[in-house]
């Protein structure tokens, strides 16, 4: 007979499992409740099978399949058989991995209640019947098992757990016994402490629960709650406007959307944004001065980009620096009608949602469906570059198109046009067909083709062919002889009027006051000699089109040659013949190609890499048409601007681009401010028509027949002066377009403060101080504010003008929707993931091949998304980025970096504020007493030079020095060496400390104003009755207080830091990093050794050093076993290794490095000694091998260096 060893506990789940097994057998083994014997096993339970020479199994699951299965005899039949194996696979593979997880901690401390415990011997949760409604299958197999015969005769009557609940040990137990066995010893006793402690705080979490179910909050907590990981809120209840809650405790950890909460609204209610705080008005004289810089007011249909982002970091910042230095400080927001970005959004509006054009609606109506538009989506922006923190003063907020704004534009119009700069002229301009308006320069995207593309073009089905160079002849009149042409734009040759060749090309001189014959009309055209052609340049000849080029009109000019116009406003052929007549432009392309292929003067078609004017608000592709428009004579006011900056009246900084600004000054043409559109400012010009027979009907091109007037009775008085007719004599019809939007900012910056009536904001803030901006608007806006200003004024608009670079992405690319690198700040401020990146794609208008082309740059650069980066982090990083260079490539996780550097600053400032203590108070000035350590004194030498970096970088306009200059002294002076050395409670370290935590903080205020604020309210302050409210309107520390710098001071700590660093990395290559060693400092002179005696307990601790014995003298001083290094030429470090290391197993690892580097270089040495090695391999891999094994050998040479010291030890 098999017997079966057990426990005599008789709740030993090891046991039960084997035992209920044995239950199913027909020959049950026989049951012995004790150790079996030494030399058969060593544990229970225990099977010892009879008749096979002894075999003994050892372990619960092991016997009890044995039982089960043993001779194939589980069960007395089928059913039962199956049913065994059903539970014991069920038990062992399925309920076994999770129960564990749950009972395991909870053994031996639950009592002997079997209806509780043997849910844990049979691997089943024992849980609560809450806690089972997920484990269905669980509860069912538990029921079926314990309601089997053979599982009542060993466990009896078993019922689920209804609820868990802490056991009292019976008293008769004593501590340290069990109820059959010997006592326990020491670490079963410990072990089950333990378990007692786990089991208590399990029985105290869910009795929280429950009490949480009994009695639900009824009011938030003060503490934020985390979100997730890395998120925490504010959860504080506090109304706009408040201020935020400073009292309870800070989190654990930086969280932007924590830090960010409430605070701008606070500032903005206390008026700190406004020039008028803490004086009587804006008038009162300030001895501190005057700053006023206008924001480059943004389109109202606009959303915030990374190129706002840019401007208004750098605004912000400038702002809050002058307002923090006590200058009356005003930044004036305002916003810009956007002609044609507006109406172009209303109409698509009116269409998707009313089937309507605005030709249905009329234009009045038009005008109050854009009116309502703007009034529900227009501030949109506002509060973008709220949340940006940009301290503005939104009481003075303007808009091109208010009241204010709009008589100031009609008045310089009208005061330009009496002068006779403004007129009234027929050119060529940029139009757009589909808009039916002209456009400004800075509309036209200029897309640059390599050859042959089609491209997709507004109003056409099919994509347009480009990038093709279309070569044919033109006939010589009476003869044989024909000229070839080629043209990029086939279908304007419908408009040549002329063929124009070079006057030293010797090919044409006999063609010379020859004509050539127009193919599809009896038009003759001349062969003119004129300097522009390119000789070189295809057959020398060129078709002359002058109402539909910039450089043919300038021909057309010269010759005198017809102006044939032969597209209308809608793109369509006019003053063509027939079949060509009313085709649009793009199919008359075709057809003009296969008209000219029929006579047989088609000669050929190449690809030729060309520019494409296309229109960037319509995309159509833009057309030069002539139309009568307005101009402003830029000529007289192009010099007075050029002459502003060559006389240092104005400033442009960098000085790169003056070169630029007098390139367009000195050769600038007169400027377009005609729109062909309804939205705008109507232009105040009436066309007259007087009713007399003595006076000739005018034309529309005519100056002479426009008079401007600020409404219809001036203008009729004006012109029946000029006519010498009587008013009734006179009809006026107004000119329906309106003006360029660049005409209204181009007076932004006296118009917004009510020019041209008087006002104290005027005659405060005019001119203003500075304008920044970005260099690609340098023209645009830039030069007709100075011109314009000059004009209307008699003032420069401002002294100065900041130039920041144009944001690229990482790899240097423009910014572009198609290569899904746009990325909008607000996106990077909150995070966004992978998937709402796509999203965004998906509401865009790119197509679908554009729209995949962006998404895989998307996942290249943005595998995870955007992180949570905050508007800190975002404005650090811009300045950070902002070197006085044309481009930024901006890299998101240099971003992130920053987010790590404001964490960095908040837990330095907490561990500050616990080792300031709450008790403490500081002096009423910053000042030194004589008693600071070197520690102290270095400390504030060093934040004396951060004040004084960030001063003169302030008045330098040079961001990256002043963002280096804080983020070196927090991150590498303040958190990396003082608060690590500085270990002393004594008042005047404290002291030291608060002075770095206090202006440190004022600093970095203007570049980060959310995490400064909410760490400077925590601080005590110095004059605890009169301090300023908020770290915005407290002074930025000036040099003149701060004037500790000591150059020796520096020089030391210079030196201390080069020894810690040689020590430090010493122990990395040692290997040393949790245990100290002695270090034994060899120095040059006495000198030397008695700097390093005075910082020997700043080395000690900042290297993690045993102890620091200065050393003069020979190497006979310093004892035997140390690793040596240089420090500098005054020092050398000796590393004390001996008996802290393995010398042999750190030698023979050593030696395996060595004949790997030396494996390496071999391979690295053959690869490039191939002959077709340089021919081959790109150089960028060149210099990548090169490096890889400048590296290779450096390390090798430290690695022989290591051997060879150790050798010595040895």
């Amino acid at each position: 007979m098999d017997t079966l060893y057990i426990s005599s506990h008789p709740d030993d789940f090891r046991s039960l499992l084997p035992l209920i097994a044995a239950e199913f057998c027909r020959s049950p083994p026989r049951i012995v409740h004790e150790d079996p014997p030494a030399e058969v096993a060593r544990s229970r339970p225990a099977l010892v099978l009879a008749g096979v020479g002894g075999t003994v199994l050892t372990g619960a699951n092991a016997v009890s399949w044995y039982l089960a299965a043993a001779g194939n005899r589980t069960g007395s039949e089928k059913k039962q058989e199956s049913q065994v194996w059903q539970w014991l696979s069920f038990a062992e593979n399925e309920l076994t991995p999770v129960a564990c997880a749950v009972t395991f901690p909870l053994l031996g401390i639950m009592g002997v209640d079997k209806k509780v415990y043997i849910l844990c011997l049979f691997h089943l949760k024992a849980l609560e019947p809450v806690d089972r409604k997920s484990l269905v299958n669980v509860t069912r197999w538990f029921n079926t098992c314990v309601n089997q015969p053979q599982f009542l005769k060993v466990l009896g009557k078993i019922s689920l757990c209804e609820k868990m609940v802490p056991v009292t040990l019976k008293p008769t137990t004593p501590v340290g016994a069990s109820a059959n066995g010997p006592p326990k010893t020491e670490a079963q006793l410990k072990k089950e402490a333990k378990k007692r402690e786990k089991m208590e705080k399990f029985q105290q979490k869910k009795e929280m629960e429950e009490k949480k179910k009994m009695h639900p909050q009824t009011e938030k907590k003060a503490k934020p709650e985390k979100k997730e990981l890395g998120v925490v809120t504010y959860n504080i209840s506090t109304p706009p406007g408040e201020k935020k809650d400073v009292l309870s405790p800070l989190p654990d950890s930086y969280s932007p959307q924590f830090v960010e909460a409430a605070w701008y609204s606070w500032w903005e209610k206390q008026g700190f944004f406004k020039p008028e705080y803490g004086r009587k008005n804006v008038s009162e004289p300030n001895p501190c001065g005057v700053f006023m810089m206008c924001i480059p007011p943004p389109n109202v249909t606009g959303s915030l980009h990374l190129g706002h982002a840019l401007t208004n970091a750098i605004q912000d910042c400038l702002t809050r620096w002058h307002r923090m230095r006590g200058e009356t400080t005003l930044w004036n927001p305002g916003c810009d009608h956007a002609g044609i970005a507006t109406q172009v959004v209303v109409e698509k509006k009116l269409m998707k949602e009313r089937k309507m054009s605005r030709h249905d609606l009329g234009r009045e109506n038009f005008i109050q469906e854009v009116w309502k538009w703007k009034n529900e989506k227009g501030d949109r922006i506002y509060h973008q570059l709220k949340k940006l923190g940009s301290s503005l003063d939104w009481d003075r907020a303007c808009f091109t198109m208010d009241d204010k704004l709009s008589f100031a534009v009609q008045e310089a119009f009208i005061r330009m046009h009496e002068e006779g700069v403004i007129y009234r002229s027929k050119r060529l301009v940029n139009w757009s067909c589909t808009l039916n308006s002209a456009i400004s320069d800075i509309e036209v995207d200029k897309k640059e083709l390599i050859g042959r593309t089609l491209l997709p073009v507004p109003g056409y089905n099919e994509k347009i062919e480009f990038g093709v160079l279309v070569s044919f002849s033109y006939k010589v009149e009476g003869s044989d002889e024909e000229v070839v042409v080629a043209t990029t734009r086939i279908e304007t040759m419908l408009g040549d009027t002329a063929v124009a060749v070079h006057p030293n090309d010797s090919r044409y001189q006999h063609l010379e006051g020859k004509m050539v014959v127009h193919p599809f009309c009896d038009r003759k055209m001349p062969i003119v000699f004129d300097d522009f052609v390119d000789m070189s340049f295809g057959t020398g000849a060129v078709k002359i089109t002058p109402a539909h080029d910039h450089n043919d009109y300038e021909v057309g000019e010269r010759h005198k040659l017809p102006f044939i116009n032969i597209l209308d406003e809608n793109g369509l052929l006019i003053n063509v013949p027939p079949p060509f007549l009313g085709m649009k432009r793009f199919e008359a392309r075709k057809a003009v190609l296969q008209a000219l292929k029929d006579l047989g003067q088609f000669k050929e078609v190449k690809d030729n890499p060309m520019v494409v004017p296309v229109c960037s608000r319509s995309k159509d592709i833009v057309e030069p048409l002539l139309k009568p428009q307005w101009y402003v004579d830029c000529r007289e006011m192009g010099k007075q601007a050029a002459d502003v900056v060559r006389n240092g009246e104005l400033k442009i900084i960098p000085d790169h681009h003056i070169k630029t600004w007098f390139n367009w000054m000195d050769n600038i043409r007169d400027w377009c401010i005609s729109r062909q559109l309804w939205w705008g400012h109507r232009i105040p010009a009436y066309f007259v028509t007087v009713n007399d027979p003595s006076v000739k009907p005018g034309e529309d091109m005519d100056g002479h027949y426009w008079v401007s007037g600020r409404s219809q009775e001036e203008a009729r008085e004006k012109a029946a002066k000029r006519f010498n007719v009587t008013a009734d004599k006179i009809s006026l019809r107004q000119d329906e377009d309106v003006l360029d939007t660049w005409f209204s900012s181009g007076i932004f910056p006296f118009s917004i403060f009510g020019w041209p009536n008087e006002s104290e904001d005027l005659r405060v803030f005019y001119p203003g101080t500075l304008l920044e901006t970005g260099h690609d608007i340098l023209f645009f806006w830039v030069a007709r504010m100075v011109m314009m200003g000059l004009k209307l004024t008699g003032n420069l608009p401002f002294k100065e003008v900041y130039l920041h670079a144009v944001v690229r992405d990482a790899h240097g690319r423009k910014m572009s929707k198609s290569l899904g690198n746009v990325i909008d700040p607000l996106d990077v401020i909150t995070g966004i993931s992978l998937e709402g990146l796509y999203a965004l794609l998906m509401d865009s208008n790119l197509d679908p091949l554009e729209i995949e082309k962006a998404k895989q740059g998307q996942k290249s650069d943005y595998p995870s998304g955007i992180p949570e980066c905050g508007t800190d982090a975002l404005r650090f990083a811009l300045c950070a980025y902002t070197s006085q260079g044309r481009d930024i490539n901006l890299d998101v996780n240099r971003i992130l970096g920053y987010r790590h550097f404001c964490n960095k600053l908040w837990n330095a400032v907490k561990f500050a504020m616990r080792t300031l203590g709450e008790e403490f108070v500081p002096l009423v000035k910053a000042q030194l007493c004589g008693s600071e350590s070197v520690s102290d004194r270095w400390i504030l030498s060093r934040l004396s030079a951060a004040v004084a970096l960030c001063d003169s970088g302030f008045q330098a306009y040079d961001f990256p020095t002043i963002t280096t200059a804080i983020y070196n002294f927090w991150l590498y002076e303040l958190c990396d060496v003082y608060l690590v050395m500085n270990t002393s409670q004594a008042d005047i370290c404290r002291q030291t400390l608060y002075t770095c935590l206090e202006v440190g903080l004022r600093l970095l205020s203007p570049l980060m104003p959310f995490v400064t604020e909410e760490l400077f309210q925590r601080l005590p302050r110095r004059h605890a009755q009169d301090s300023p409210p908020s770290i915005c309107v407290t002074p930025y520390p000036e040099t003149s207080e701060f004037c500790w710098h000591s150059e020796d001071v520096d020089r030391q700590m210079e030196f201390v830091m080069s020894v810690v660093k040689t020590i430090r990395s010493l122990r990395a290559d040692y290997n040393l990093t949790k245990t100290r060693a002695d270090c034994y400092l060899q120095c040059i002179d006495s000198d030397t050794a008695a700097l390093v005696q005075t910082y020997s307990l700043q080395i000690q601790t900042l290297s993690y050093s045993q102890a620091i014995y200065p050393v003069v003298g020979g190497d006979s001083t310093i004892p035997q076993g140390c690793a040596v290094a240089i420090a500098s030429d005054k020092c050398t470090v000796h590393l004390m290794l001996k008996g802290l290391i393995d010398l042999e197993k750190e030698l023979t690892k050593l030696t395996a490095k060595k004949g790997e580097l030396e494996k390496q270089m071999e391979k690295m040495k053959e690869k490039m000694a191939k002959n077709d090695y340089k021919e081959k391999v790109p150089v960028k891999v060149q210099e990548a091998d090169a490096e890889k094994l400048r590296q290779n050998e450096t390390e090798l040479q430290k690695v022989k260096e290591a051997i060879e010291n150790f050798r010595k030890m040895m």
